[in-house]
């Protein structure tokens, strides 16, 4: 089964590449690796904003690692111009906008984890992977992943 198909299946239709906010490209491929920038959480197209431990729950915040997820296989096809190229995902790191005392951070990242191996399958969507728990995000996000993946 195609990347695509499963896509479908999951009816997920992937967005296109958004504009950067500050002075940075999209993605940049070295050799067969690429990397792609941060991706802010997003929800009804408006940034989706808030602090895990604050006003936004575990659920909630593994609900928007999950957009995030959508986000970035939106710029990874347009960088490689078919998923199923992808050989691997390598590394996924996950920023949590959090408090102090929040440390639920590796659970709001599974968002991200599990969809993707939902969708490439454990051979290729199986990742390294750090989530940290951070003081702010830009425009006060509640999360921000990027991902390095390996092209066949």
């Amino acid at each position: 089964m195609s990347v695509y198909d499963t896509l479908k299946s999951l009816n997920i239709e992937l967005p296109p590449v958004a504009v950067p906010a500050a002075a940075y490209v999209p993605f940049v491929q070295t050799g067969n690796l690429v990397f792609l920038s941060g991706h802010i959480a997003k929800k009804d197209g408006k940034v989706w904003a808030g602090q895990l431990g604050k006003n936004i729950s575990t659920a909630e915040g593994q609900q928007a690692a999950r957009a995030v997820a959508i986000d970035l296989m939106g710029t990874l096809h347009a960088a490689v111009g078919d998923l199923n190229k992808v050989k691997r995902i390598v590394k996924v790191m996950s920023l949590v906008n959090s408090t102090g005392d929040f440390t639920e951070q590796h659970l709001v990242t599974n968002g991200c984890s599990e969809l993707l191996g939902q969708v490439f399958g454990p051979q290729v969507g199986a990742h390294a992977r750090s989530a940290f728990g951070v003081a702010q995000i830009p425009m006060g996000a509640c999360v921000e992943i990027e991902l390095i993946a390996e092209i066949a």
